[in-house]
């Protein structure tokens, strides 16, 4: 169902996003890295792995994050390659909230590198100078290493399109832009648009959009709402329908549905039994954060990414959350890998993933299994690791070995949804 609340007369959101964050955070860290193109990788010396970010300076010579290192180095001869620092970003992002705050305060923080903030009744009249305040107070902190583009709009879709659109300018800079876009200008902006310039219309989207012999945004915006959530075979597409034509709307929150990590392997890890000790320090790293949150879990995935294909397993667990039940299930799967998989079989990433989730306090136990008694034990030694863990702000105690593969960050990877504690980098 779509709430539609009002239709702004004035610009009421900020969505600020960092460009090129990561690789960024690494110019400021490393001075000599500054004004030439970074690439950021999974971990160091490797050439046979993805680019997880790049530098504005990079992506002026047409490298984009996901490329392939050799590709990046064939558009891009002179960049630098530097391992991921998950903790370095995670401490900058909690101190570049803090600059931001004094200026304006944060409404949500959507990602490591993005956020939306409303506009006080006082700014809706002049957008420009809280844009402008705050440009100059995170360069009087990080100076110009580390800029960010603005969109301001009367909604939060609307802001963050009018960000996407303000990055770039004339085809010779990147980033650090401010685009406003008022009510009475719309929907003009909107029309020098493509229709993949919609966040979240990928390509299989847009050509269900063409398909419809609709291939312009003039022509999306013309649509009645119900048409819309016709193509999009579901209320997101009514909802944008509003967004686009400046309503404010709310969707619900979402729930959360599951606890997951993933690891890129280095070299040395990238065979069966390799991967296996990996996917045990990812999914006891996913139980911690399943515990820290009150949940229980009763599925557990297993994927893996080959040389030449995919694998991957469901296994039904019983309603846990101690370490000892979701490791005997990896056991069982791995078990699986092996008789399927060849010996020498090379797994290039391993993702492991918690799920069918139950809040802490609507626990219901399988009467069939009749495993209340074991689980409590088990329950009880995970409470007495964590605390131990806690106290000591590390990994202390675990079930079994605990040997953190080659590049570190096993569970402390930082995506671009997820922002992690402290503790998931504790080692």
């Amino acid at each position: 169902m779509v709430s539609v609340m009002r239709k702004p007369e004035k610009v009421e959101r900020l969505y600020l996003d960092f460009d090129g964050y990561f690789a960024s955070v690494e110019q400021f860290a490393n001075p000599k890295l500054r004004g030439k193109p970074v690439g950021v990788v999974p971990f160091d010396g490797t050439t046979s792995t993805s680019v997880i970010a790049c530098s504005r300076e990079a992506k002026m010579q047409g490298v984009k994050s996901v490329m392939h290192m050799r590709d990046a180095k064939r558009v891009c001869p002179d960049i630098i390659f530097v391992p991921q620092k998950p903790d370095l970003y995670r401490k900058m992002h909690l101190m570049l909230l803090n600059e931001i705050s004094t200026v304006i305060p944060i409404d949500t923080v959507k990602s490591i590198d993005e956020l939306t903030c409303r506009l006080e009744p006082a700014m809706r009249d002049h957008p420009e100078t809280i844009g402008y305040l705050l440009k100059k107070r995170l360069e009087g902190a990080v100076g110009k290493v580390i800029t960010s583009s603005i969109g301001i709009a009367a909604n939060r879709q609307l802001a963050k399109m009018a960000c996407k659109a303000g990055k770039k300018h004339d085809g010779k800079s990147y980033g650090d832009g401010l685009a406003i876009w008022k009510p009475e200008d719309m929907p003009t902006p909107l029309l020098k648009l493509d229709l993949d310039d919609i966040p979240g219309v990928g390509s299989r989207m847009k050509f269900r959009l063409l398909k419809a012999n609709i291939v312009n945004m003039e022509l999306l915006l013309k649509c009645e709402p119900k048409h819309m959530r016709k193509l999009w075979r579901n209320v997101t597409g009514e909802r944008l329908w509003y967004a686009l034509h400046g309503y404010d709307i709310q969707a619900g929150e979402s729930e959360r549905g599951m606890f997951g990590h993933g690891r890129v392997l280095p070299p040395g890890s990238r065979s069966l039994s390799g991967a296996y000790e990996i996917a045990r320090l990812l999914l006891v790293k996913a139980a911690r954060r399943l515990r820290r949150e009150n949940y229980y879990c009763s599925a557990l995935w297993v994927s893996l990414s080959l040389e030449h294909g995919y694998w991957g397993r469901y296994f039904r667990l019983a309603v846990v959350n101690d370490d000892q039940a979701v490791l005997e299930g990896l056991s069982i799967v791995w078990r699986q890998a092996e008789k399927e998989l060849h010996r020498h079989a090379k797994i290039f990433q391993v993702s492991v993933t918690l799920g069918n989730l139950s809040d802490a306090d609507q626990r219901q136990l399988d009467m069939l299994l009749n495993d209340d008694r074991k689980r409590q034990k088990w329950e009880a030694a995970n409470t007495a690791i964590d605390t131990l863990n806690k106290k000591y702000a590390g990994t202390v105690v675990t079930l079994g070995a605990w040997k953190p593969p080659e590049g570190g960050h096993t569970g402390g990877k930082i995506s671009y949804t997820r922002i992690p504690s402290s503790e998931d980098f504790w080692v």
